[in-house]
């Protein structure tokens, strides 16, 4: 493990071995790094939940995985719950200046480019890229596999393995992530039937996906994995253009 000089590292945070902190990174209480997480210059993990509500008393933290970066100036704020942690998974890139809100859940090998914003309690799934700039509200679900591009404003949840882009926009599916993961042809031509069912008919999306698994038009897990996702929800769901103009 090596901590640098001028480093602020509070005496009951955990760190595994192999763990790197640069100058002016500070680690507050409560927070725990897998092994091998580099933190970056100015970053701040563990600080206070940005709720005008939180008690400064309530004992929760950050929670790390192993093999995570974390970019220069990096924001991740601790839970807002007692014994709760704002998570972040195995192997994720969290690049310059981007912020996590309290109760945030990352999944693993997330990547995070600069400057982007998730308020409390997102939650976002595994190999979920997401483009700079990027905006979230709180309670937001982002689904495994998807992609999110750069500027976008996103307060409604983003199903698993969509483009999503602009103003609460699904713009098609991440066809290129999904094949260099190695989803087989049926698991894609799946997901495609599954998202033209739900996003290029007009109608509540709940119902559609209803409507879908009642018929059996999912094959594959994968296809299944997509449909699940409009079970249960805080914000509903993005919109496409194709739903929007038929």
């Amino acid at each position: 493990m090596s901590i640098s000089p001028h480093a602020l590292v509070d005496s009951n945070a955990v760190f595994g071995a192999g763990c790197s902190v640069a100058a002016f990174a500070v680690i507050k209480a409560g927070v725990e790094l897998a092994e091998n997480v580099t933190v970056d210059h100015h970053a701040v993990i563990g600080g206070l939940p940005q709720d005008l509500h939180f008690d400064a008393a309530t004992q929760s933290g950050v929670k790390v995985g192993a093999g995570t970066v974390i970019r220069e100036g990096v924001t991740i704020n601790r839970a807002t719950k007692p014994s709760g942690f704002t998570t972040v998974g195995k192997n994720c890139f969290l690049m310059a200046n981007a912020h996590l809100g309290h109760d945030v859940q990352l999944g693993d090998r997330v990547i995070l480019a600069n400057g982007v914003l998730l308020a409390g309690h997102v939650q976002v799934g595994n190999h979920v890229f997401i483009g700079g700039g990027a905006v979230f509200h709180q309670f937001v679900r982002i689904g495994e596999g998807a992609i999110v591009q750069g500027g976008s404003r996103m307060s409604l949840d983003i199903p698993p393995f969509v483009l999503a882009s602009g103003l609460n926009t699904a713009s098609g599916l991440n066809l290129v992530g999904l094949k260099r993961r190695g989803f087989s042809q049926e698991e894609i031509s799946d997901i495609k039937a599954c998202y033209k069912a739900l996003y290029f008919q007009p109608g509540d999306p709940v119902k559609k996906a209803q409507a879908a698994n009642e018929a059996g038009l999912a094959k594959t897990a994968r296809g299944r994995q997509f449909l699940a996702f409009f079970k249960d929800s805080k914000r509903r769901y993005i919109r496409s253009l194709n739903e929007r103009q038929a």
